[in-house]
């Protein structure tokens, strides 16, 4: 069965083969990352691990039993008990309830481990799939998101409110 784990160096490889292996997939959705990101992909992984330790962001990844990456789940932006959430999935995982499932189990580990109230996440009204998950997890909509946090297309931004532990 498949495991949300938080990001670590070992996951390197793995995340970077996930990201070659669905390039077309998510570009067909969202803007793609550029030739750049994958020439510079060590020190780009590198500074999300910084950026970790920091505090600033919480980054995770959900490793199939084979050691694959099924996709990256991400929090950013942490600030006043509050954060963004961006996520991905692999195009053979899509349309089976991986995206949901996860982004439900983040938004439990957002308030347990991280102590977060609210989520926020912008999705462009093309990505309808984007739109579902944040739906079926718990999000609503709170108005429109700047097309600049969307890959350039018009969109919305989504929030949920987390039940922190008793």
């Amino acid at each position: 069965m498949p495991e949300l784990k938080q990001l670590h160096a070992g996951h390197a490889p793995a995340v970077l083969a996930f990201e070659l292996a669905n390039r077309a997939y998510f570009a067909a959705s969202v803007s793609d990352r550029g030739d750049d990101f994958f020439d510079r992909f060590a020190d780009r992984f590198d500074a999300l691990l910084a950026e970790q330790d920091a505090g600033i962001c919480a980054f995770h990844v959900l490793v199939d039993v084979d050691g694959s990456i099924l996709g990256r789940f991400n929090l950013v932006d942490i600030e006043d008990r509050s954060a963004e959430l961006g996520y991905r999935v692999a195009q053979h995982v899509a349309g089976r309830g991986v995206a949901t499932a996860t982004v439900r189990e983040l938004c439990r580990l957002a308030a347990s481990r991280h102590g977060l109230c609210t989520l926020r996440a912008a999705a462009a009204h093309a990505n309808v799939a984007s739109r579902k998950v944040l739906t079926k997890a718990g999000f609503v909509p709170v108005g429109p998101a700047d097309p600049a946090d969307v890959g350039g297309k018009p969109g919305n931004w989504y929030r949920r409110d987390l039940v922190l532990p008793g």
